[in-house]
């Protein structure tokens, strides 16, 4: 006969209530058991106050609601213990009542070598809020953004008032073959873990990294006297953020006429304010002679410095120049305001 199991612990998840515990493995006259015993779980639910173990009399009589064979306890085995989940429905809550669950294990090492019960577990059991089933993410220049409906029904009925939420996120692993299965059979390289909280329907994760691939899910939390209660995972959402925000139109653009002087010809100099974005990897500049045109851009390469030099002003015609502001990502801002210039012709007071 298996010693019986004396750390059974249970707690609910949604409407799930896991079960953890230690297998026994030695006799109650402490010897090694030949083999892994299988295991039984049994629970009762009742009304708070109907009935307690020191009365048990009068309470219903527990009922065998899991059995896991031997050969199958490496599907329940999680880090030296064993983790089973029973799975609340809307018949396990009665209309008007408080009720409690309580659980027992026994572990068999034959047909009639049977342990006694285990240390007994009595929780308090609720109706989660239904699972969030939209959550919907977006990539903003502050972060990625969370959003989803707020959860109306639980098993049985309306949802209770929802404290707030919690935000988790998981890393998917996106190198060599699992980049081109990530919508099909996506593979987590981090665990799903608590990034933040929400009171709104809500969030905002200012902590994501561009190029890397996130999942996110959210959990409903309702108060209830025993505690706090999380629903079940919502739909997973997942996103790669690219930086596909351009930097702000430069400011301050001026244009200067340069006289020649000596073997020095004549030419425009231009000059604006440096942007203040940090990831800037340089500057065009564009020339026209229409308003309104988008002009022709000046430099063959990125100016790493908000000046330019343009030799090449034709004498006697009039330009019009912008500058935009190129990011690391390659995203190109929006054109200032334009500034006129020009070389005057021979007898033409300089512009």
């Amino acid at each position: 006969m298996p010693k019986a199991v004396t750390d059974l612990v249970a707690v609910q998840a949604g409407n799930d209530v896991v079960l953890r515990f230690t297998l026994p493995k030695e006799t109650v006259d402490h010897r090694p058991l030949k083999q892994l015993p299988a295991i039984e779980i049994y629970r009762v639910i009742r009304p708070i106050g109907s009935a307690t173990p020191a009365a048990p009399a009068i309470s219903p009589a527990p009922r065998l609601i899991l059995t896991i064979p031997s050969a199958m306890l490496d599907q329940y085995s999680e880090q030296g213990h064993i983790r089973a989940v029973d799975s609340l429905k809307a018949e396990d809550f009665q209309p008007d009542e408080q009720e409690v669950a309580e659980y027992s294990v026994r572990t068999r090492a034959s047909a009639k070598k049977e342990s006694a019960d285990s240390n007994s577990v009595i929780l308090r059991i609720y109706p989660a809020p239904d699972p969030i089933t939209d959550v919907k993410v977006e990539t903003t220049h502050s972060g990625i953004l969370l959003i989803w409906t707020p959860p109306q029904k639980t098993l049985v009925g309306s949802a209770t008032t929802i404290a707030k939420y919690h935000v988790y996120r998981s890393e998917l692993d996106t190198t060599g073959n699992a980049a081109a299965n990530v919508a099909e059979n996506p593979k987590q390289k981090t665990p799903l873990l608590k990034i933040g909280e929400s009171e709104a329907a809500t969030y905002r994760d200012t902590l994501a990294e561009l190029g890397r691939t996130y999942v996110y899910s959210v959990r409903s939390v309702t108060q209830n006297p025993s505690g706090v209660i999380e629903s079940a995972d919502s739909n997973l959402a997942t996103v790669t953020p690219h930086d596909v925000f351009p930097p702000a139109a430069p400011q301050g653009l001026v244009v200067v006429f340069v006289p020649s002087v000596g073997e020095a010809p004549a030419h425009i100099e231009l000059s604006w304010a440096i942007n203040s974005e940090t990831d800037i990897a340089g500057y065009n500049v564009y020339r026209s002679e229409q308003e309104g045109a988008p002009g022709t851009r000046l430099n063959p390469d990125l100016l790493l410095t908000p000046a330019f030099r343009d030799m090449n002003a034709v004498s006697g015609r009039r330009y019009l120049y912008r500058v935009t502001a190129v990011d690391r990502s390659g995203n190109e801002s929006p054109a200032s305001a334009a500034a006129p210039g020009g070389v005057p012709a021979e007898n033409q007071p300089a512009p």
